[in-house]
């Protein structure tokens, strides 16, 4: 049982293509601005999410799959990116130390 994925053909992905070397050429003059590094860290990220939509949506085919696949992917996403943020404060904890626990100098342990 096989199952054949519809595609736009070449011209679709030449466009699609030309679109990401665009936004790609727009992150380069993004760079380049006199911005401060939040306006710059917004406006990166911004493109950066439009190119990684496109690339999924046409280049892996993901517009033509059902729609709870996208959900479901997108959902777990977020849940792994948001479950690497959780271990941040463990490898901050393991690079400084555990916060009170040296002795203090001048202190005697009861």
């Amino acid at each position: 049982m096989t199952t054949e994925h519809k595609s736009g053909g070449l011209k679709q992905d030449l466009i699609v293509y030309l679109c990401l070397l665009a936004l790609a050429a727009m992150q380069f003059v993004i760079a380049f601005q006199k911005i401060d590094a939040t306006q710059m860290f917004e406006r990166m990220l911004a493109v950066a999410l439009v190119e990684a939509g496109l690339a999924l949506l046409f280049f892996m085919h993901l517009w033509s799959e059902k729609p709870i696949l996208m959900w479901s992917a997108g959902i777990f996403t977020v849940f792994v990116l948001l479950a690497m943020q959780y271990g941040w404060t463990d490898s901050n904890r393991m690079e400084t130390g555990a916060p009170y626990s040296q002795t203090k100098t001048g202190v005697v342990p009861q």
